[in-house]
């Protein structure tokens, strides 16, 4: 398996934690899984269509941020053939919208100083723009000892420490993808 996935390298690990207690367990040893960073979400789709050709072996997963509600036409609008929809998925509306999901455990990674009401209570986490959901973060971190959330130095470390089932029950796409998931790692 071949997960492309938009962002930098350095959230590889991160990424390998959430899926490893997502879907991963158990598995690991049926199916050998690598990471690809698409520094950009153009570099990201490419690499895939690439590895979808290069490597029509393994199974390639795209990985990207929707960047605003999924209206159902995104997957259209990238220009992505309709035999790769059970390949693609999304992070919705950004990775950072999964943080959300387990605010104790940002609230543990923060310590002192960590603004738990500035992270406005929203059911609808899939729905919460883009911005919204930066400024929420970065106003709940900012006077905390590790500062501002920071993508590159905090984004990998929360990754490994939430909740992927308390990701994958708020966020419909995260429940998709691991049923997905699930269903080709028990095919294999």
């Amino acid at each position: 398996m071949r997960i492309h996935y938009e962002g930098h390298t350095l959230l590889k690990e991160g990424l390998h934690s959430f899926f490893g207690k997502l879907v991963f367990q158990g598995h690991s040893r049926q199916c050998r899984i690598r990471f690809i960073a698409g520094r950009g979400r153009s570099d990201a789709i490419h690499d895939f269509q690439d590895a979808c050709q290069s490597h029509p072996s393994s199974w390639n997963v795209l990985l990207i941020d929707s960047e605003g509600p999924d209206d159902g036409l995104l997957f259209a609008r990238l220009g992505l053939p309709a035999a790769q929809r059970d390949s693609v998925f999304w992070m919705v509306q950004l990775m950072e919208s999964w943080f959300l999901a387990d605010i104790q455990k940002l609230k543990s990674y923060y310590r002192q100083g960590f603004r738990e009401a500035r992270l406005t209570a929203k059911r609808d986490i899939e729905r919460v723009p883009k911005k919204d959901v930066i400024k929420w973060i970065e106003n709940a971190t900012k006077a905390t000892q590790k500062g501002k959330y920071d993508k590159t130095h905090h984004a990998p470390h929360l990754l490994g420490l939430i909740d992927p089932a308390l990701v994958r029950k708020a966020c419909p796409n995260c429940h998709r993808m691991s049923d997905i998931f699930e269903a080709r790692l028990q095919e294999s």
